[in-house]
């Protein structure tokens, strides 16, 4: 893992995310550099999912409007999607569960979900930086060696990790891919939610919201919540 300095310390406030850390990255050797971002970490239900955007020294500035998910609203994010389909060399969205974040615990969870994105675009598209959002690297430290036995293990090369806080709103391959990674988990609540409408995920998400909250009080959790959490009317230990 090697960690990288914040770039534009000197800008304003309102930050437009560029190629400048993944250009750095690509002319020191590396053919392919992915930005990749998580959505749903503290989610009570639902999948944890990974975004991957994958540029490389063709690649252009990503389209007008690309910035940090949480930054936009959903009608902006939805808006970006077509132009972010068809932007960089490769795209992709790694969920993990919520029975495998009981399972591995929510960085285990991440790690999963990360390399499924990565493996996702190996056949045409490998990887040979990654530049992770924040300051952990849980892509590649992360111990499932012993945890995972019955759960696929990676079995590509594994790329080099660089961490960046607040890279979603500096590097524009992260932001892309936290776009794509926020608008596909958020549809899938949506279309969970049919299933399961007490508990309101059409609008929360899976998040703590205070409906959310209520229902499991008076109903328990459903198949699909993380019960190896502190979920509200349970005695859960959360990881």
């Amino acid at each position: 893992m090697t960690g990288l300095p914040r770039p534009g310390a000197a800008r304003s406030r309102v930050i437009s995310p560029d190629l400048v850390v993944e250009a750095e990255a690509l002319r020191t050797g590396a053919r392919r550099v992915a930005g990749m971002d998580e959505v749903g970490r503290g989610a009570l239900a639902g999948p944890v999912c990974v975004g991957l955007v994958v540029v490389d020294v063709a690649t252009g500035p990503a389209p007008a409007g690309v910035a940090d998910s949480k930054l936009l609203t959903p009608g902006a994010r939805t808006a970006l999607l077509p132009a972010l389909g068809t932007w960089g060399v490769a795209r992709a969205v790694g969920h993990a569960s919520a029975d495998e974040v009981d399972r591995c615990g929510i960085v285990g969870a991440l790690r999963l979900a990360g390399w499924r994105a990565l493996d996702a675009v190996s056949e045409h598209a490998p990887v040979d930086v990654v530049i992770l959002d924040g300051s952990h690297d849980w892509l590649s430290r992360a111990p499932l060696d012993d945890l995972l036995d019955d759960v696929e293990r990676p079995s590509r090369t594994a790329p080099v990790v660089r961490t960046l806080v607040k890279a979603d709103q500096h590097c524009a391959s992260v932001a892309a891919a936290s776009v794509l990674a926020k608008c596909e988990r958020d549809a899938l609540m949506v279309e969970l939610a049919a299933a399961h409408p007490a508990y309101g995920w059409a609008s929360n998400k899976g998040y703590g919201s205070a409906e959310h909250v209520a229902a499991l009080l008076a109903l328990g959790p459903s198949p699909l919540h993380r019960r190896s959490w502190r979920l509200p009317g349970t005695d859960g230990d959360e990881r």
